[in-house]
């Protein structure tokens, strides 16, 4: 009975000691650095992932803004920006992309699609026509040292332009990028941005085939400074671009924006949106995307002011929606959200990575697995971007 007391006694002097280690926690544990307070409010999630894009790899700093399709031939294309110097929007970036074959298990080496010195490349919006299997890519432009506040108050040195290229071999080359922002931007506008994430080609009615990429704009501060999500769209498989319906005006000012086709043909454009108690703004058209109703609030789609992907597929012969975001109020927590009623109610939804987690874009591998290429990290959701096979019996 001494023997016991005398152990228990040694325990209880412990304790106090014990409970301060596991209270602590070092800012330099290797394994989950600690998170800057304004990118988290909780730890970092453990669940794993693997990046394709490393932060300082490849010769680059940073990579962001990821975009993907799966071409006619079956070959995945993920596109991203890479950053030169830093992860910053502006500077030195390119538009890179690497290839798979065997949808998203193994990568090619990284290949630039669009470089031009030290001037920013990006804001990748692919889209594969069917009917030829030419993958078409818009993209933007601007002068390495404008930034989104010198353009909207027109005291930059260039301006905020958009450019279009092709790939006939499948993604492994591109044609020389050709400007088109005469045709699809107002003068009015100042910033202006393709995607970032797929584009979309219409199956439904008199315009099927027209290729859609979503986008978004901001006035100059002369015009009044809003902002507005719109279209640009190809009915001559993406010789010529034009600009399609801007949303109608909304004090919320909506800003990047992705688009899908409904089970009637109609469209919906889901937006970016600060100030809406975190949740998204939609918009439908039905004249595939001349003209869009006004915006009303997506309920159920929680989001922290950051950029989201919508896919339109039929599964079990049923059109079937997927969304993905950081379903939270801070860039956390990257889910896939799926509806069966064109967006009214998202009854199902798969839990891809609980930790810091920012872009995305989703594709569809087969009828039975979608796959999520998103932006995922463990100090940063900036750490790179990542890549995961996801099966549709696996929502919930």
């Amino acid at each position: 009975m001494k023997r016991i007391a005398a152990t228990l006694y040694r325990n209880l002097l412990l304790l106090p000691a014990v409970i301060f280690l596991l209270s602590c926690g070092g800012d330099d544990d290797p394994v989950n650095p600690k998170p800057d307070p304004d990118e988290t409010e909780e730890p970092p999630s453990n669940t794993a992932f693997t990046h394709i894009y490393a932060v300082n790899s490849e010769g680059y700093s940073c990579f962001r803004i990821p975009a993907i399709i799966k071409t006619r031939a079956g070959t995945l294309l993920a596109f991203a920006e890479g950053r030169k110097t830093n992860c910053s929007d502006e500077d030195d970036i390119d538009l890179v992309v690497k290839r798979s074959s065997d949808d998203g298990k193994t990568w090619s080496k990284l290949s630039v699609v669009w470089s031009d010195g030290k001037n920013t490349c990006g804001n990748p919006a692919p889209v594969v026509d069917q009917a030829t299997g030419k993958i078409h890519l818009l993209m933007t432009w601007n002068f390495g040292a404008d930034d989104i506040g010198t353009i909207n108050a027109g005291t930059s040195t260039d301006t905020r332009r958009v450019f279009y290229t092709g790939s006939e071999d499948d993604g492994v080359t591109w044609a020389t990028p050709k400007e088109i922002t005469s045709s699809v931007k107002l003068a009015t506008w100042g910033w202006y941005a393709t995607g970032p994430c797929h584009g979309i080609q219409l199956t439904k009615g008199a315009h099927a085939g027209r290729l859609v990429i979503p986008c978004d704009n901001i006035e100059l501060k002369s015009a009044g400074g809003r902002g507005y999500s719109h279209v640009i769209y190809s009915d001559d498989a993406g010789v010529t671009w034009k600009l399609g319906g801007v949303t109608p005006q909304h004090s919320l000012n909506p800003n990047e924006s992705t688009v899908a086709e409904l089970s009637d043909g109609k469209l919906m454009l889901n937006m970016r949106v600060s100030g809406n108690n975190n949740l998204r703004l939609v918009s439908r058209s039905t004249d595939a995307g001349i003209t869009w109703a006004p915006v009303a609030t997506a309920y159920g789609l929680v989001d922290p002011v950051c950029q989201a992907s919508l896919l339109s597929a039929i599964i079990d012969n049923k059109h079937t929606l997927f969304f993905s975001n950081a379903a939270a109020t801070t860039r956390t927590n990257m889910t896939i959200k799926m509806s069966q009623d064109d967006g009214a109610s998202w009854t199902k939804q798969y839990s891809v990575y609980t930790g810091l987690s920012g872009y995305s874009d989703i594709v569809m591998l087969s009828n039975t697995q979608v796959g999520i290429l998103y932006e995922a990290g463990t100090s940063k959701y900036w750490d790179g971007i990542a890549y995961r096979i996801v099966n549709i019996s696996d929502f919930m």
